[in-house]
């Protein structure tokens, strides 16, 4: 589930899990774009410190994945693509794992190859001190990573000082497959029907200006994408007037200094019936900030 929690600046909390596997994943989403000259550059806003997953059948065990920076190149050549080059980490503090990715840049002329290369070595959490993948001394690898990030991630394991030290670990020169992406694809979203969302969810919220853009009406988009965030400033104004701190409903707070968002009660009664496909929704209404009156209850799905 996924809850706007900020709009200035435009900040999303989400959480999900997986009880069966013992999985969930945490953070908060928000993007900065910025325009180069030669592509348009995405990277991670202030608040998104990537994402914190916890494997509950590992003791807790908390990894935290940072994102790389992202590009959308092609614009002069009529031809656009995506491309990472970037580096990114994933780390634990309580096994002391850690992992480097970097995403090596492409050629501007050349066709997008879409490499990564990376490595999993032992660090200190209270000194962090490796940030490239150069800069971790070999001695001290325990896995080496390389492939495309669209394709296959393959994986070696070396004869460093670190692999010796390790019981019922062999060192192999010969490339192990990680993970193949060629054949996964994302799982289709289930969706209520529209006259079953709420007035704010997104597909409501922005059917308007996404229909204009479909249509190619992107002068229209535009004033009604303006016009819907007018109405947010408005509601802010009210707010302000009336003493009103805003307070996110499926979230403890509008953002968290950590990069970690935490459910709150409602939050986790919504997962919760999410799980059992028991979805149901009330609309919420603020207290002198929306003027509609309360809408019947519907079941809808986050």
């Amino acid at each position: 589930m996924t809850e706007q929690t900020s709009h200035h600046p435009p900040v999303s909390a989400y959480y999900y899990e997986c009880p069966e596997r013992g999985l969930s994943a945490r953070g908060y989403d928000q993007i900065s774009a910025k325009f180069t000259g030669t592509s348009l550059r995405v990277i991670p806003g202030t608040y998104n410190r990537g994402i914190f997953i916890t494997l509950k059948t590992r003791g807790d065990e908390e990894y935290q994945l940072t994102h790389p920076a992202a590009a959308l190149g092609g614009l002069l050549r009529g031809s656009l693509y995506i491309s990472v080059a970037d580096t990114c980490t994933i780390t634990c503090p309580a096994t002391k794992l850690k992992c480097i990715l970097t995403y090596v840049e492409e050629s501007w002329f050349g066709k997008a190859q879409n490499r990564v290369h990376g490595v999993i070595f032992r660090y200190d959490p209270i000194d962090d001190k490796y940030v490239r993948v150069k800069d971790v001394p070999s001695k001290d690898v325990l896995v080496n990573l390389e492939g495309c990030w669209q394709e296959q991630i393959t994986y070696t394991i070396p004869k460093s000082e670190a692999v010796k030290a390790l019981k019922d670990v062999e060192p192999t020169s010969d490339k192990q497959l990680l993970i193949d992406l060629s054949p996964l694809m994302p799982v289709p979203k289930i969706v209520p029907p529209p006259e079953h969302q709420l007035p704010n969810e997104s597909r409501t919220f922005w059917k308007d200006v996404t229909s204009a853009i479909l249509e190619k009406r992107f002068a229209d988009a535009t004033r009604i994408k303006q016009d819907l965030e007018q109405i947010q400033r408005d509601k802010a104004t009210k707010r302000k007037e009336l003493n009103v701190e805003f307070q996110p409903r499926f979230f403890t707070a509008a953002t968290e200094s950590s990069g970690k968002p935490d459910l709150n009660e409602e939050g986790r009664q919504i997962l919760d019936g999410m799980q059992k496909k028991a979805f149901h929704l009330d609309a919420r209404i603020e207290e002198g900030i929306d003027d509609a009156p309360p809408t019947e209850s519907t079941p809808a799905t986050t």
